[in-house]
């Protein structure tokens, strides 16, 4: 979620004084970095994961799953070791904190490189992070990575030790306490800047699964619309509380939440760009195909992930910039939370059309006049200026004033609060790491080897793009079209999704004529230009050529709706049948193809639905289990006895066929 730093935060409304401030030194600062590395090139790949996980405290006697809200002293305790484990080599993992007092970030203690050994040494060292979290746990505390906890802010006892949510002074939330918040200073105050900001508590409203006797109209009996300790505590009752929706009101129902994300460091600031672009489309098909959270404080939902639970727990837009009442104190209505899918396409190549770029998008026309003024272009100082229309939302007294020349934080203050599906990373200032990309859209799965799946499947599929030239262009709307279809109950097997027919930019082959893919440039990553097999994964490839004659086609045209299984396993290839064709031009060993095509076939069976997504099988199970009365509601013994299930098929105990493979055997079942 951002760096900590240790200092003095400011007010909202102090916060809100040095914007203009912020933005400024923000916008010199990129043009300091722009200058430095504009025309660096030739950087290998370097990338990395981060798995974020939940620790739980199973309490086999009273059939009750928990929350543990103190992961601080385990952080410190994993740090003691892992320099000790590391000395003066390079550190064998990272762990950093995260938004909840329960939750804990890992990550590899040094980036992967484009090796193919280290392409499947994902998974071992996922699993080596595990095992350090539980060797520092509690006998009976568990670390999930479970996208969200079922029941994250019941009334009942959900966290351990309990405290009573009437003391929750950053969020006023109405469930939960202000000790499911992380200590450091930086997220209390975040949570409270973006009620402070919005001029009311946030509003998430998931859709109920209407089961066979679940109330109708359904009103959550549990909701206290009595409180009256906080201002804004009668919100849900004049509203905010949608009928037949599950009600929420604070930050940590969905800063609360887990994921995986995936950084690649890229050849040079066009590629990442590139890079960009291609992933837009992709963020919605994973996001259904790694659905993973049907469940929502102690209630089974009608959707499948995470996506607009976050988008609301951060919106801090206020009435205006939502466009509920005249601009009258703000500049612009905002179409979309500060969370939320992509609003332009980036890269100045010619296959990249201003058609698809068909959205409203609001920026910032003097910051954007200063950008295209020094010589940036139009598409990149417009999707700057279109991020800096947010204020900055934690600023520390002692940060205010900065080196310019040296420092990024104003620029990453606002940067790193846009979180959206995918992320365009400058270089930090003075420093070794290149142009990066971040892909954030895929939902945390429960066992280890389900992560390296998502994330090597990533890694190979963004090779295939810069390796064949793929054009996967649709309209910006139809992305977000497809973000709402893939959130859907069931959406890997029962939606439609739009994307491209042919992937194949204008002269650059079909899918008969994968071997004419592009020739690396020379530079120190990719070595000689020739065609032959390599062992490691390249880097810089020249961009798609421009024909001599282009024909104009409607991009109406372009694109149809298909299903995850045809866009995964059938029609122009399929992503699959792309990434196939790209593992031919690597001199991987009989062993290395197996192991990688045994991350492929989960996959292409969550693809063509033979194997169920996470969230469908959560929540076939709690409709299944003996105590559940189909009233959508998840009781304390349904929900320990769903955790136990996830704790046993990561360990390897549990074994479920319409989950995992039948050849998946967890290297856990004989350790922890």
């Amino acid at each position: 979620m951002g760096l900590l730093y240790l200092g003095t935060p400011l007010t909202w409304e102090e916060t809100k004084q040095y914007a203009d401030h912020v933005r400024e030194h923000g916008i010199t600062q990129f043009l300091h970095t722009w200058d430095a590395v504009k025309d660096r090139t030739g950087d290998e790949l370097l990338w990395g994961d981060e798995v974020e996980y939940m620790v739980v405290t199973l309490d086999s006697e009273q059939r009750n799953a928990k929350l543990s809200l103190l992961q601080t002293p385990v952080l410190e305790k994993l740090g003691d070791t892992l320099t000790d484990l590391s000395g003066d080599s390079v550190p064998v993992a990272q762990f950093h904190p995260e938004y909840g007092s329960y939750m804990l970030e890992s990550t590899p203690g040094s980036p992967y490189t484009g090796s193919i050994v280290d392409l499947l040494s994902v998974e071992s060292n996922m699993r080596y992070r595990r095992v350090l979290i539980r060797k520092h746990l509690k006998h009976n505390e568990v670390p999930f990575t479970l996208t969200s906890f079922p029941r994250h802010g019941t009334l009942g006892v959900f966290a351990e030790p309990h405290f009573n949510p009437d003391d929750a002074k950053s969020s006023h939330s109405l469930f939960l306490p202000e000790e499911v918040i992380n200590p450091h200073t930086r997220y209390t105050t975040l949570t409270a800047n973006i009620r402070k900001r919005r001029g009311s508590k946030v509003a998430i409203n998931a859709p109920i699964f209407i089961d066979k006797k679940t109330p109708r109209p359904f009103v959550d009996p549990t909701i206290p619309w009595q409180r009256n300790i906080y201002p804004g505590d009668a919100e849900a009752k004049n509203g905010a509380a949608l009928m037949d929706h599950i009600y929420m009101d604070a930050m940590g129902f969905g800063m609360g939440c887990s994921c995986l994300q995936l950084t690649f460091q890229c050849c040079n600031v066009n590629d990442a760009r590139r890079m960009y672009d291609a992933l837009i489309p992709i963020g919605p098909l994973v996001l259904a195909l790694t659905a993973a959270s049907p469940i929502w404080r102690g209630y089974i939902s009608d959707v499948d992930c995470r996506w607009n639970v976050i988008s609301e727990s951060v919106d801090d837009r206020t009435p205006e910039e939502r466009g509920l009442v005249p601009l009258k104190n703000n500049k612009y209505v905002i179409p979309k939370s500060r969370y939320d899918s992509v609003d332009l396409y980036i890269s100045p190549e010619w296959i990249n059309k201003p058609a698809y770029n068909d959205t409203i998008v609001p920026y910032d026309e003097a910051i954007y006049n200063r950008l295209f003024s020094h010589g940036i272009d139009e598409l990149l100082s417009k999707h700057i200026a279109h991020l800096f229309i947010r204020d900055p939302l934690v600023i520390f007294s002692e940060t205010i004033h900065q080196d310019d020349t040296s420092s990024n934080a104003h620029f990453e203050n606002i940067q790193s609060t846009n979180w959206q599906t995918v992320r365009f990373k400058p270089p930090p200032p003075n420093s070794s790491i290149g142009w990066r990309v971040e892909f954030r859209s895929l939902e945390v799965q429960m066992t280890d080897f389900e992560n390296a799946t998502f994330a090597v499947f990533i890694v190979l599929l963004s090779r295939a793009i810069l390796t064949f030239g793929l054009n996967f262009y649709i309209p910006i709307s139809k992305v977000d079209e497809n973000m709402a279809r893939a959130q859907k109950r069931d959406a890997a097997r029962s939606e439609k999704f739009f994307f491209r027919k042919n992937v194949f930019a204008v002269g650059q082959g079909t899918p008969d004529q994968l071997s004419g893919a592009s020739t690396p440039t020379d530079c120190s990553d990719c070595g000689s230009r020739s065609q032959s097999k390599s062992r490691k994964l390249r880097n810089c490839f020249p961009p798609p050529a421009r024909p001599a004659t282009v024909e104009d086609v409607l991009v109406e045209d372009e694109y149809e709706e298909m299903t995850v299984r045809e866009i995964f396993c059938g029609k122009f290839s399929g992503l699959l049948g792309l990434v196939d064709a790209y593992l031919e031009t690597l001199e991987a060993t009989p062993h290395e193809r197996q192991q990688i095509d045994k991350y492929l076939n989960l996959i292409r069976r969550r693809a063509d639905g033979t194997l169920q997504t996470p969230a469908t099988w959560m929540r076939n199970f709690v409709r299944s289990h003996p105590a559940y009365k189909f009233d959508s509601v998840v009781n304390p013994e349904i929900n320990y006895d769903l955790l136990k299930a996830v704790d046993d098929i990561e360990r390897g105990i549990l074994h479920v066929p319409e989950l995992l493979p039948e050849d998946y055997n967890s290297p856990h079942v004989n350790g922890f």
